[in-house]
Formats: structure tokens, sequence, C-alpha cells
């Protein structure tokens, strides 16, 4: 009975990952939140694996697995790019009220809203993910977590690569409300993307695996956290290259 609740220890260990970067998100210290929401994946990916390990899959897990999800890619993600907004158009950032103000008044910019576009589409995406049988060895559309990496690498790069033109890219309104709606069809798409679940190490059936994992290793060390949004770029080109 016990090795049945390990997986969803794991998963739950995920979840508070998850709740810890939203709270540090809200408060606009996203270099942390960044930090939790790597340990909340690096969670998600173990709780997979250690429910295949020992044999104990369960609708729980995947329910359990999917609302952990839901926290630690889906709604951080989205405060992230919400705050990242609020930052472009130089509001004060989720500035709280006196305790007993009166007035209904909304406290931040109306354009930061769009950022929550990207918490809609994960939730939409993992819903799908629930009833879909088709994504078992591989993915229909961008991974939540791959998605929440793309969106957590803005403000990695805005504080590890201060050159002028990353800064007024990143932090151009229009270019984050482009990306947050991409960020949308990319987690909907009708797109099959493999996964990076290991049957063999055979290099026949994983070349494309290697690849891409030496290529992302090889590029972090060149290029840091420059190279998050490309690494999620190129995994999306080599599952369309690859058709398992």
């Amino acid at each position: 009975m016990l090795k049945k609740q390990i997986p969803n220890f794991i998963t739950l260990l995920n979840l508070l990952s998850g709740s810890i970067a939203v709270i540090l998100a809200l408060q606009n210290q996203l270099l942390m939140a960044a930090f939790f929401v790597a340990l909340g994946i690096f969670f998600d990916f173990f709780d997979g694996l250690a429910a295949r390990s020992l044999n104990v899959q369960s609708e729980l897990g995947l329910q359990l697995d999917s609302l952990a999800d839901m926290v630690t890619s889906g709604l951080a993600p989205g405060i992230v790019m919400f705050q990242l907004l609020c930052q472009a158009v130089g509001a004060d950032v989720l500035q709280p009220k006196a305790w007993g103000a009166s007035s209904f008044e909304l406290n931040f910019p109306l354009i930061a809203i769009f950022g929550l576009l990207v918490t809609l589409g994960s939730a939409y995406r993992l819903a799908k993910f629930n009833i879909d049988d088709r994504q078992t060895s591989s993915f229909i559309g961008l991974p939540t977590p791959a998605n929440a990496i793309l969106i957590f690498s803005l403000p990695l790069i805005l504080h590890f690569h201060e050159s002028e033109w990353v800064v007024n890219l990143i932090l151009n309104p229009y270019f984050l409300i482009g990306l947050s709606v991409l960020s949308c069809i990319l987690l909907n798409a009708e797109v099959s993307l493999f996964a990076l679940k290991f049957k063999n190490f055979s290099l026949k059936d994983n070349w494309y695996r290697y690849v891409f994992l030496a290529l992302s290793v090889i590029g972090l060390i060149i290029f840091h956290f420059l190279a998050l949004p490309f690494i999620i770029i190129g995994y999306i080109l080599l599952s369309l290259m690859v058709r398992e």
C-alpha cells in the first residue's frame, strides 16, 4: 500500500514547489520562482518514472499529476507573464492596497491580463491530455512543463543577459502578448511531439532524443539561459522531422 503512494508523494512535492513559485511570482521574485518551477518540473519527471518503475500507475495519480502541473506549469508562468507585462508598461507590480480600502479599483494595467492566457491555454491542454488516449508515448501539443520553461526563460534572460536589445525585446508589450497567444496555440496544436521517455537506450531507436539532449547541453554551456527559448523551438522542429 505504501509503495503505491510514493509517486503521489513525489507529485505533491511538485505541487508544493509550484505553490511556492506562485507566491514568489506574486511578490515579483521571478528568479526564485523560476528555481521552484524547475524543482517542480524535476519532481514531475520522476513521479511518472517512479510509477512506471514500481508498476503502480493509477487514475488518481494521473489526475493528481495534472492538478500539480496546472499550478507549477500553468498558473506560475501565467503570473510571470502578467508581471512582465506590468513591467513593460511601467506599472507598479501588484502593489497591495491599504487594508479596509473601500473603493473597488484594479491596481494593475488591464493589458497585463493577456499574460494569463498562458494559464488558460495550459488548463485547456491538461484537460485534453487527461481524456486523450493518443498521448501514451508522445505528446499532442507542447507539454506544459516545456511551455513553462519557455516563459520562465524570459526573466532569467533579463537578469543574466543585460544587453539593451534583449531588454527592449522582452519588455515590449506586443512581444509579450504575441508570445502569450503563441503559447496557447503551441500548447493545444494538433502536432505530435516526442517524449523524453526511453523504452531502451538503443541509439537506433532514440537517436533524436540523444541529439536533442546533446544540443541542449551544448547550448546551455555556450549561451546559458539565452539558449532556453531556442531549445524549446529546436524540440518542436526536431519533433516535426521525426514520426514515432
